[in-house]
């Protein structure tokens, strides 16, 4: 018998193991499961899927993929836009969006424990009935789970203040490759009781163990904002505003850019009255108490007027901000309705870059994008220099299809040329994960390589992303 016919044939001891329905082996059910949202990353054909509905069936999973030698890929909401989910060839597709309760909200210490599939927007809700927050916030709040955003180390539009999903992550409970379940991190504010574990498993997107349970530091309910917005006649402008107020110390809640592509695909997206004809936009708050916000957003139209800035105006109209803030959100759904009528082809970059140099990014990002025969539209995390240049192109014609790729990689090298990274927040997964190779010297490599290795000795945690 082969081994995969032995393997087959074990899939019924497996079911014996798991909640019931746990087991899917329904191949079309199986191939629904199998890519998340990226382009241009192989998806394999998976032995079985595995719906999760405790601990335990993650647990015999792990065991019976250690017992015979197969790859796991582990899920949630299969948001992602790396490839990071795709199934591999013969592997346990094992999602976990089911592991989706509230175990436990503590307002004395400020901390919430979830399991992975919690969706960001309902913990955050939850949480406001306690007087507490949540601050990382991409921007698929919506729909992402908790376990995902922790997987890719996701942050969001307040990432320039209150930091990414890393800094909120004090505990994780894993199972790791042999079914092993272990506690990592600590539940107290402060702790330094050996390696941080915990931190090395935020940004793994799957390849060292399965997450089920996470503990994460609040914050008290964040302040209601007040919003500008910076109207510029491109981009480069833009870019010098943000270098320019940062570096005068000012703090906002959010600092957000779109250029005026974008803009457009919104306004033709859903009625949201944003300035025609703008070359880039900037989105601003402040939440810092009574005056001092006012006074942050007439620091930002000081600086922005004198980088070349057309129209400054700011609120305090609540209203105002749900507006704004609904219109950068929008951004992905906006530029998906415009791909659909140009042949539907999007490449979502990720690129990082130190704030001081946004403004040389944005003129040598002009002059890629004049390069080819494609179009590039960005929006971003502008506060902290996380951009999402997306290449917009003809999926069903190859001429196009070779011109996004070239452009994408274009952008990915400027990032790498400017002394930033090839993600911020959207991960490696397959789609970047030659381009990992680049970011990283030969002792980083091998000391990721050798981590791996060492939690995963048959390499059966997602093969063949990132470093895998």
């Amino acid at each position: 018998m082969s081994a995969d016919a032995t393997v087959s044939a074990d899939l019924g001891g497996l079911a014996a193991e798991l909640s019931s329905g746990a087991l899917v082996t329904d191949r079309d059910v199986i191939d629904a499961y199998s890519s998340d949202k990226a382009l241009f990353c192989p998806a394999g054909e998976a032995s079985a899927l595995v719906r999760a509905a405790c601990v335990d069936d993650v647990v015999a999973v792990m065991r019976f993929a250690t017992e015979h030698r197969i790859p796991v890929v582990t899920q949630g909401a299969r948001t992602g836009l790396s490839g990071a989910a795709n199934a591999t060839d013969g592997a346990i597709l094992l999602n976990v969006a089911k592991l989706n309760a509230i175990v436990d909200i503590d307002e004395v210490d400020q901390t919430c424990r979830v399991q992975p599939g919690v969706i960001n927007q309902d913990l955050k809700q939850a949480l406001a009935g306690h007087g507490l927050s949540y601050p990382p916030d991409p921007g698929s709040v919506a729909i992402s789970t908790i376990g995902g955003n922790v997987a890719t180390n996701a942050g969001g539009m307040c990432c320039v203040k209150y930091g990414v999903t890393k800094d909120y992550v004090r505990a994780l409970t894993v199972v790791l490759a042999d079914g092993t379940v272990t506690k990592l991190g600590r539940q107290t504010a402060k702790g330094v009781a050996g390696l941080d574990l915990a931190g090395l498993f935020v940004g793994s997107e799957g390849t060292l163990g399965v997450i089920v349970e996470i503990t994460l530091g609040l914050r008290p309910l964040l302040a209601p904002p007040v919003t500008g917005v910076g109207i510029f006649p491109d981009m480069e402008s833009a870019g010098h505003t943000v270098s320019a107020f940062m570096a005068s110390g000012a703090a906002p809640s959010m600092l957000e850019l779109m250029d005026g592509g974008t803009a457009a695909m919104i306004n033709a997206y859903g009625d949201f009255g944003l300035p025609d004809g703008a070359g880039a936009l900037l989105l601003v708050q402040s939440d810092a108490p009574g005056p001092a916000g006012v006074a942050a957003l007439e620091k930002f139209e000081t600086i922005a007027v004198e980088q070349g800035a057309d129209e400054v105006f700011f609120s305090e109209d609540p209203a105002d901000s749900e507006m704004f803030v609904a219109a950068r959100r929008a951004v992905s759904p906006a530029m998906e309705k415009y791909v659909a009528g140009i042949g539907g082809g999007e490449l979502i970059d990720d690129v990082c870059v130190p704030r001081s140099r946004l403004g040389e990014f944005f003129a040598r990002l002009d002059e890629i994008a004049a390069g080819h025969a494609v179009q590039v539209a960005t929006a971003g995390h502008a506060g902290d220099g996380n951009m999402h240049p997306s290449v917009l192109f003809d999926a069903s014609d190859e001429a196009s299809v070779a011109e996004a790729k070239e452009t994408f990689a274009e952008i990915m090298q400027l990032g790498l040329d400017l002394g930033g990274t090839i993600t911020g927040e959207h991960g490696v997964g397959y789609l970047k994960r030659d381009w990992l190779v680049r970011e990283l010297d030969a002792g980083a490599q091998a000391l990721q390589s050798g981590i791996k290795a060492a939690v995963d000795p048959l390499g059966i945690l997602n093969p063949g992303k990132m470093l895998g």
